[in-house]
């Protein structure tokens, strides 16, 4: 692996993850528009989880104060103190992971064969569509109002957006939005949601991989350019859902599917 690619593909990941529009579907989209799909597959997958956990690094950036305040306050009953809001809030977001844990456990080899072109097109239309379904129902609830009901329920989202083309934030925001949640506490709730989602499946993959001592640097560069792109995503989605619907991404989605449907059927590539 070049590091070159390594940068394009850590770029690529570190902006899509928070947005709507599915990082697993644009890291095999970018690879397979650019030829750049020769890797074994095992250092592949090694990879990917690597620059999820450079986004992760970004997104913790960011939202550190959110984060430390949860932490101390999931962790009052240690001190003697009884369990807050914000402690139960905490909570719920551990448990919203539950669903996409116990899923990519059961389902870890089936999930690695689900990652072809022409799904990742269709995925990308279809939840697409789903999403602005969801985001023109009308909903003002707080993140304050987060409870277990709807942890599972956003947990759902997360494990069936294991299929690549879902995303899991795209996932996750159609539910929050069909639950009633606002944008701003939707995209908020999804990004803290996704902290132990990534951190836990990418503990559980690199235990598993065994990366010879070559590719480290371009695993490196790519780690940091996901970083520094992430957390310049979870800034600007939080800017651009305060004021504007997801119909944008929506489009977006669309339309990149339809181009690789289009490119599939040509015989292009």
């Amino acid at each position: 692996m070049e590091i070159l690619h390594a940068i394009v593909l850590g770029i690529v990941q570190g902006l899509s993850e928070f947005l709507p529009i599915s990082s697993s579907g644009h890291l095999e989209l970018t690879r397979w528009a650019f030829g750049w799909d020769a890797l074994n597959p095992e250092i592949e997958t090694a990879f990917d989880v690597a620059v999820h956990l450079g986004t992760l690094v970004g997104a913790i950036g960011y939202l550190r104060n959110d984060i430390r305040r949860y932490l101390v306050a999931g962790f009052a009953p240690l001190r003697g103190e009884p369990l807050a809001a914000d402690g139960k809030i905490a909570w719920c977001l551990v448990g919203s992971a539950v669903p996409a844990g116990i899923t990519g456990v059961l389902l870890k080899d089936q999930i690695s064969d689900l990652d072809s072109i022409w799904m990742i097109a269709v995925m990308l239309i279809v939840f697409g569509l789903i999403l602005l379904a969801a985001d023109r129902m009308q909903g003002e609830r707080a993140l304050t109002e987060f409870r277990l009901r709807d942890a599972l329920a956003m947990g759902i989202g997360q494990a069936i957006a294991l299929q690549p083309g879902v995303s899991r934030s795209g996932a996750t925001l159609t539910v929050a939005r069909a639950l009633g949640y606002s944008r701003d506490s939707a995209a908020r709730l999804v990004f803290l949601m996704g902290l132990p989602v990534i951190a836990g499946a990418g503990v559980f993959a690199l235990a598993d991989a065994s990366i010879p001592s070559s590719f480290w640097p371009p695993f490196l560069w790519g780690m940091a350019a996901s970083a520094v792109t992430g957390w310049v995503a979870v800034w600007g989605t939080l800017k651009i859902v305060r004021s504007h619907t997801f119909a944008p991404f929506v489009t977006y989605r669309v339309v990149v599917g339809l181009t690789v449907l289009l490119v599939l059927a040509s015989g292009i590539r």
